[in-house]
């Protein structure tokens, strides 16, 4: 299984995007913190083809970014597309 984060590094991820490490429920700084983990089982699934559990997880992660992502494209243009240059995804 992929290594878990440490408290340093989501609350580096916070800050980066989020603007402070303790605002942790803002969507930009779920959605950089979801895409951290997306991108860090993907690269784990590489070695373990067969692990079906990792799998599962990487879709449902996958799936609440995407519910992220639609919610803050409703609600502020600007700042989904901010987020979506700064992290570098639907490219």
């Amino acid at each position: 299984m992929a290594i878990y984060l440490s408290k340093e590094k989501k609350a580096e991820i916070f800050q980066e995007y989020a603007g402070s490490e303790n605002n942790t429920g803002s969507v930009e700084g779920q959605v950089a913190l979801f895409t951290y983990r997306i991108k860090s089982l993907s690269e784990h699934l590489k070695e373990n083809r067969k692990d079906h559990s990792c799998r599962r997880s990487l879709l449902r992660l996958v799936g609440q970014r995407k519910q992220l992502l639609k919610y803050l494209e409703h609600k502020d243009i600007q700042r989904y597309r901010a987020i979506i240059e700064k992290l570098g995804i639907r490219g």
